[in-house]
């Protein structure tokens, strides 16, 4: 990744177009929008990674994991949210709020096997059971 200025993720001043999403849904970017997302999020994970001393924390392998890269896009756009300034009334602490989130988030950022350097492949999903489709449907509907 670059060296990054987190105020150049910053949404330009009052008045001017907003250049980022309000929410990120990684299945509904089409390829081309989820390549420069990634690549986004990249920059401000390699920040984030060296401002809060968390490189032993998020794995240079992050990206390949979808539960962190869920987390970490939730806090990123938190952390635009909270930092672009929006003010809401009640939100004097906001910036702090924001830096408890991320250490609740923390645990969830670990990934143990990886963390040698080496990247390890997320367990396979378990195939679905025979039958669940049908079962659940009938807990839906009795």
């Amino acid at each position: 990744m670059t060296d990054l200025n987190p105020a150049d993720l910053w949404p330009p001043p009052p008045g001017a177009r907003q250049t980022y999403p309000r929410r990120w849904v990684w299945a509904a970017m089409d390829p081309a929008e989820r390549r420069s997302r990634m690549r986004e999020l990249g920059a401000w994970v390699d920040w984030l990674r060296t401002a809060f001393e968390l490189h032993n924390v998020i794995t240079p392998c992050w990206y390949r994991h979808t539960a962190v890269v869920e987390h970490l896009t939730a806090l990123y756009a938190g952390w635009l949210r909270t930092y672009a300034g929006e003010t809401e009334p009640g939100r004097d602490l906001a910036e702090a709020d924001w830096i408890h989130t991320l250490h609740a988030f923390t645990p969830h950022l670990k990934l143990p096997a990886c963390a040698t350097g080496t990247h390890q492949d997320p367990p396979p999903r378990a195939p679905r059971p025979a039958g669940a489709d049908g079962d659940f449907a009938f807990h839906l509907f009795g």
